[in-house]
């Protein structure tokens, strides 16, 4: 696994398009009951000394699906996509409430596919995949409750990546990709574009229902992307890409209580991107100059994905470019924890993709037969 690889794989139209793989087919669910929890202990990535932070992994996987994805967590409950045969091996929005046997099917009727990103409030936003075109949803619990954020269909495609409170974030483009995307904030009174004037492109990938975070490229680069924030509006845009020189391309994914974090291409010979370059997860409290370097000595690539109660998580890619971890951060490079210790020993990479107020992790592992099982990470 390539971190910087995936991103620049994934671009589309320039924007960030960090969407789960999607296939499609109909709502489903089960009750089976996923594997037993694994326990253990973990030292501080990187530097060997021993840490008091403790979790309980808890496999969120179906016997009945083929594999099964964690990727935002909130107020007790986790979301992400499914896989089964009844789906024909396509990807369904999906929400648990902490265990397997809790999984609720969210994929709406008449949708070719489907995933859920974000949950806040007893409230879920993702996006399904009918006619040809992406379409930002939000739920209430239930696959009948979906609501499409572009009701008359004036985008082209859009996509939700994060909700809080009254506002769900992600972008949507006009023209199948002849125009740029735009990072687009949903509230209750409307559609607010985020767009920055004179940017090539952008999208928003997450909120705290005060601010907004994602990514795009500034007037005048050709290749480079900037991590960005908002508070509500276009004009509002902070440019977060580090001044130091080393990053020519970040993006931010996670944003909650002034702390953002994300991930940037450090390049050691100076500015640009280069073959010595490689992605590093970045924290930042609201300004450029903030930025704090996550990076583990012992990690080849890192990202932090998701912040809260001044939290981080992410993952690690170790030097082998293929095998990654799941990790927490409390703010520095040496505080980081390698959550993959606290998993069975059948399982062979691991990455957590969000994190809550009380510390708890979602995200997924794969196990050694090659399946993706969503794990709930539990602080103890």
């Amino acid at each position: 696994m390539n971190l910087k690889a995936a991103l620049l794989a994934t671009a589309r139209g320039g924007a960030f398009l960090l969407v789960a793989a999607c296939g499609g087919g109909g709502a489903d669910s089960d009750n089976a009951t996923g594997a037993a929890p694994g326990t253990g202990s973990v030292s501080n990535h990187g530097n060997g000394s021993n840490t008091s932070v403790q979790y309980v992994a808890v496999d969120l996987h179906s016997t009945q699906k083929t594999s099964t994805d964690g990727v935002g967590i909130g107020d007790g409950e986790q979301v992400g996509a499914a896989a089964s045969v009844a789906t024909g091996g396509r990807s369904v929005a999906v929400l648990w409430r902490g265990s397997a046997s809790s999984l609720v099917s969210l994929h709406p009727n008449g949708f070719t596919s489907s995933d859920a990103a974000a949950t806040s409030g007893g409230m879920q936003a993702g996006t399904g995949y009918i006619d040809g075109h992406w379409r930002a949803l939000k739920w209430a619990g239930s696959a009948a409750s979906v609501v499409e954020l572009d009701p008359t269909r004036s985008w082209y495609s859009t996509f939700a990546k994060g909700i809080a409170g009254d506002q769900i974030v992600g972008w949507g483009n006009r023209t199948n990709n002849i125009d740029p995307d735009h990072a687009l904030l949903w509230t209750s009174r409307g559609v607010t574009d985020l767009h920055p004037s004179g940017f090539q492109f952008s999208g928003a990938h997450a909120t705290d229902g005060a601010q907004q975070v994602g990514g795009g490229r500034p007037p005048g680069l050709d290749f480079e992307s900037h991590a960005l924030l908002w508070t509500g509006s276009a004009a509002s845009v902070i440019d977060l890409n580090p001044l130091n020189g080393h990053f020519a391309w970040s993006v931010a994914l996670g944003v909650s209580g002034g702390q953002q974090v994300g991930g940037g291409i450090d390049s050691s010979a100076g500015p640009g991107i280069n073959s010595s370059g490689s992605w590093h997860a970045l924290l930042w409290t609201g300004t450029a100059e903030s930025v704090v370097d996550l990076h583990p000595s012992g990690c080849w690539e890192s990202e932090a994905v998701a912040v809260a109660a001044g939290w981080q998580a992410g993952v690690c890619v170790l030097f082998d470019g293929r095998t990654s971890r799941a990790l927490v951060w409390n703010g520095t490079a040496k505080s980081a924890v390698d959550l993959h210790a606290f998993l069975p020993p059948d399982f062979v990479r691991s990455e957590a993709s969000g994190i809550d107020a009380s510390g708890n992790v979602i995200g997924r592992a794969v196990d050694a037969r090659g399946t993706s099982h969503a794990i709930l990470w539990l602080r103890q």
